[in-house]
């Protein structure tokens, strides 16, 4: 769920941890098509029978797919500032791929917000460690510090 609250109180939310998202389920209809948007048909995400010959057992997910995946995910229990016109992708300070994502399995992400900061008037840069989580697994599939550009109107 989103939560809105004013723009000057963003510096407010430094360290604080946010909910996680729902789960999400990662099938191989969502990596066959991310490896036909992205040109990236190596056998070990689209071809079930081989993949299951690899240590992995199976398929896996493309790093990248898990890492677009956070646009989405943060943004199911994110806290906007009022008056927002747009929030941005503004980048990645830092992003580690800790353990493939088999087919079939579910993620979820958990944000920290690290750092926020109004670059000028009405722009707010916030900094948010994020972690994409493998549901019933220890290691998580990836770290990351992801920033996003919050314009206010």
């Amino acid at each position: 769920m989103t939560e809105t609250i004013k723009p000057d109180d963003l510096p407010s939310l430094i360290g604080r941890e946010l909910e996680p998202s729902p789960w999400i389920e990662i099938t191989q209809e969502r990596v066959n098509q991310f490896a036909d948007a992205t040109n990236d048909h190596q056998f070990i995400h689209v071809d079930p029978e081989k993949a299951a010959q690899t240590p992995f057992g199976g398929p896996i997910a493309h790093g990248f797919l898990s890492l677009s995946l956070l646009s989405y995910l943060t943004a199911q229990n994110a806290i906007v500032p009022d008056n927002l016109v747009m929030g941005i992708n503004y980048g990645s300070d830092k992003v580690r791929y800790l353990m493939p994502v088999r087919v079939g399995k579910r993620i979820r992400s958990r944000q920290k917000v690290l750092e926020v900061t109004e670059k000028k008037p009405g722009q707010w840069l916030i900094k948010n460690a994020v972690t994409v989580e493998i549901e019933d697994e220890e290691t998580p599939a990836l770290v990351a510090e992801i920033l996003s550009m919050m314009v206010v109107g």
